[in-house]
């Protein structure tokens, strides 16, 4: 099983693209416990309705609860470089407390959706 749920801030506002016919919105935040040095940076990509969701209702600051599947891909950027990152395939995506007065239009303030991936 390969599920994973982290508690963070998002680092930047959410972006909404579309990936073929399925809209994808990248997120990324910021997961520790305040400590700069100690802090996981990861980002997160939402699929279809839930991907509409995040981006009309979430930015950045805003601490967001995500659970999803762990995913690892390795490149080499132009200078040949080798390059990795962790990212979150999102399932689920809880908008949870922030300094904003701006809340979800889903009753339980969370986007859930199947994974369109």
């Amino acid at each position: 099983m390969n599920t994973v749920t982290l508690i963070g801030a998002l680092t930047k506002d959410p972006e909404l693209r579309k990936r073929g016919e399925t809209k994808v919105c990248a997120m990324r935040m910021a997961e520790g416990n305040g400590k700069k040095d100690s802090r996981l940076f990861i980002n997160v990509s939402t699929f279809g309705r839930q991907a509409e969701v995040c981006k009309e209702y979430l930015s950045k600051g805003r601490q967001v609860a995500v659970t999803g599947q762990l995913r690892y891909r390795e490149w080499e950027n132009d200078e040949g470089q080798k390059r990795s990152e962790h990212s979150i395939a999102a399932d689920r995506v809880e908008f949870l407390a922030s300094g904003k007065s701006r809340r979800s239009s889903s009753e339980n303030g969370s986007a859930s959706e199947e994974n369109d991936s």
